[in-house]
């Protein structure tokens, strides 16, 4: 059986300027700054790398970390890199509901799914 937990993430899949939901932060669960969520947030992805890069106590496959780190490589143009984040975040042995930033919940998978076709869309724009 599948336990459903419920956290912040700034998947950027609606490309939000701020939370639909006021907290302190929007890593419930998570320790402030392990999912890069307040800097995604505020545009500043270099700090949000960082975060996620540093973040010791999220597991390398979550797929919270991944859809974050994927949505903060996009924004830093590295789309290959992206995609693989994305990719690694629906077909993981974990899968958990998402709190997104526009405050709706969704699986996770088809959160990486809307991710990746957001990317493949905005890659075929160009």
């Amino acid at each position: 059986m599948k336990t459903a937990k419920i956290i912040g993430i700034a998947a950027g899949i609606l490309l939000m300027a701020t939370p639909a939901i006021a907290q302190d932060s929007g890593e419930i669960g998570y320790a402030k700054g392990a999912l890069g969520y307040d800097a995604l947030i505020a545009g500043d992805n270099e700090t949000a790398l960082q975060q996620l890069e540093a973040a010791e106590k999220v597991d390398a496959q979550d797929p919270a970390r991944l859809i974050n780190l994927g949505q903060t490589y996009a924004r830093l143009g590295r789309t290959g890199d992206a995609a693989r984040m994305f990719m690694a975040a629906m077909q993981g042995n974990r899968n958990f509901d998402l709190l997104l930033a526009n405050g709706k919940v969704v699986n996770s998978r088809d959160a990486a799914d809307q991710a990746l076709q957001n990317l493949n869309s905005q890659f075929a724009g160009r």
